[in-house]
């Protein structure tokens, strides 16, 4: 069932389409090779002012579903970005109740993008909640599906002074032999970021782990 604010969404998004964004917003998502979502062609900033527009006037409770609507009935991939921008408000930050709507969005948005806008939420998780997102991420970090890795990986970006290094450490030897590339991208990501406010740690980190080329390059690249 939809609900009103999606379909308040779904119109406001239908006029903003561009057909010739479309295609190449398409490719550069490589949506031929990934099964994903077409594109309606509206970029990422207006689909976001466009959706948390629309939601400004509407309860919590109103907003999570439509979330749910957005996602679950999604035509188009801006749809699904929507989806995600309703839960980055304020209103959504600290709810460890919709954790299992995050890891779903993961799985079957099964793609860097959504995943990566997953990633932000996670982190707004840990910083309010750490000792449980701590076991939750450990856990992530051994799924057998590779974007649930790739989230717990990079669940801690942007927690500065706050990342859990210990944490960081654990999710990162679990996956440093994975040869997939978006496992190993995301090792050095999150190991550079962490270097922004703990720089002597990650040089003593990647001395002394056997890291990927791709991942030791991507950790290192502000610290030389």
């Amino acid at each position: 069932m939809t609900t009103e604010l999606g379909d308040d969404i779904r119109r406001s998004l239908a006029g903003l389409a561009d057909p010739q964004l479309a295609g190449p917003m398409a490719a550069y998502m490589k949506v031929a090779e990934n099964g994903g979502l077409p594109f309606l062609g509206i970029r990422r900033p207006v689909v976001r002012q466009a959706a948390r527009g629309a939601a400004k006037e509407f309860p919590d409770d109103q907003r999570l579903a439509a979330a749910v609507d957005l996602w679950e009935h999604a035509e188009f991939r801006e749809q699904r970005y929507a989806a995600q921008d309703l839960l980055g408000m304020r209103w959504a930050a600290d709810r460890l109740d919709l954790l299992d709507l995050h890891r779903e969005m993961v799985l079957t948005g099964a793609w860097w993008d959504h995943v990566d806008e997953v990633a932000h939420r996670i982190a707004d998780l840990v910083r309010s909640h750490p000792e449980v997102m701590a076991d939750v991420l450990h856990t992530w970090s051994a799924d057998e599906n590779l974007w649930i890795r790739r989230v717990a990986i990079i669940g801690q970006l942007g927690l500065r002074e706050q990342v859990d290094l210990d944490l960081l450490a654990r999710v990162v030897e679990t996956n440093s032999a994975d040869p997939e590339f978006f496992i190993r991208k995301a090792i050095g990501w999150a190991l550079r970021d962490a270097g922004r406010t703990y720089p002597d740690w990650v040089r003593a980190f990647v001395a002394s782990h056997d890291l990927s080329p791709l991942s030791r390059r991507e950790a290192l690249k502000h610290l030389r």
